[in-house]
């Protein structure tokens, strides 16, 4: 793949965050986190399985540690999710996101330490520049309330960006090893089941599916956007 080719990936992942986390703060005020997560993650199963159906068999054969890494992968997302979805259904976006921000210095330090993918220092100034930038936009006078920051989710943001950096660089290096729908697919199948005892667990289930089929236009945007953020980015990192 070329870099002009990942470049265009990663500017694909990031207009469909964008409009991704627009519709999860939508959708987690509404319906809840866990409700959002099933739907977003039953979509991305469904969608992908016909690109990944011949891999199955190796995948799950368990002659190498990619069934395991991505274990491993889709924990970190798991609690990245919950945190990142309770984060933006407190909080105000303009508040919210910067804070995400933080989530690329973490992705950049874990892939200099465990990768060696060194960065020049004008990536580096580059990236110090555009986190200040977002969170500089956050910053009006009425945003500067300690009481306010402390309320909004801002301390879930940050534990949210540390996770989900983590889950960048897990999710880019298991890409690698595998490949990136194959990644997605086994993230979206991995959480999808987790919810999915949830909701049994909790009776709801019926409930849920009731809220699915009332919303059905709302939910697929959110699930088409967020699902195609992440396998632009499984894409470009790989």
């Amino acid at each position: 793949m070329s870099i002009e080719l990942g470049i265009l990936f990663a500017v694909g992942a990031l207009f469909s965050w964008g409009f991704a986390d627009f519709f999860i703060q939508k959708s987690t005020r509404k319906f809840g986190n866990w409700a959002t997560l099933f739907v977003v993650t039953l979509f991305g199963a469904l969608v992908l399985t016909p690109f990944i159906y011949t891999d199955l068999g190796n995948l799950f054969s368990f002659q190498d540690k990619s069934f395991y890494l991505l274990v491993m992968v889709s924990t970190f997302l798991f609690i990245a999710a919950l945190l990142d979805f309770e984060a933006l259904k407190r909080g105000k976006l303009a508040i919210v996101e910067p804070i995400f921000a933080l989530e690329v210095p973490v992705s950049a330090f874990l892939a200099f330490f465990l990768l060696n993918e060194g960065i020049g220092k004008f990536e580096i100034l580059l990236i110090v520049i555009l986190v200040l930038g977002l969170v500089s936009l956050s910053l009006k006078s009425v945003h500067l309330n300690k009481k306010l920051w402390l309320e909004k989710g801002i301390f879930l943001a940050a534990s949210s960006s540390i996770f989900m950096g983590f889950s960048n660089f897990s999710v880019g290096f298991a890409s690698r090893i595998t490949n990136p729908l194959l990644t997605n697919w086994f993230l979206n199948v991995y959480i999808f089941l987790i919810c999915l005892f949830y909701f049994i667990f909790k009776g709801n289930l019926k409930h849920l599916i009731s809220d699915i089929n009332g919303n059905k236009g709302f939910l697929l945007l959110l699930s088409i956007f967020d699902n195609a953020a992440w396998v632009f980015y499984a894409f470009a990192a790989s």
